[in-house]
């Protein structure tokens, strides 16, 4: 036969779950709010590497953009 659980100590346990259900979500934002940070400063590097690339090259602008917009379009 089951036990049956009292209404006070599954009120006990509900709480408890809620509180963990808090806790979780408050450490998962955090991991998320830490990640995309980690990911915009990993932007911001590949940006400046595309950047000092294309100063050192011996391509003019418009031969850069017409190849970036033709690996746009085979895509």
């Amino acid at each position: 036969m089951a036990r049956t659980v009292g209404m006070e100590a599954l009120e006990q346990k509900i709480e408890k779950a809620q509180e963990r259900v808090i806790r979780t979500k408050a450490a998962y934002d955090e991991a998320v709010d830490d990640l995309q940070k980690l990911l915009d400063k990993k932007t911001a590097l590949e940006e400046q590497e595309i950047i000092k690339a294309v100063a050192s090259s011996n391509k003019s602008y418009a031969e850069i953009i017409r190849f970036l917009t033709e690996a746009e379009t085979e895509e």
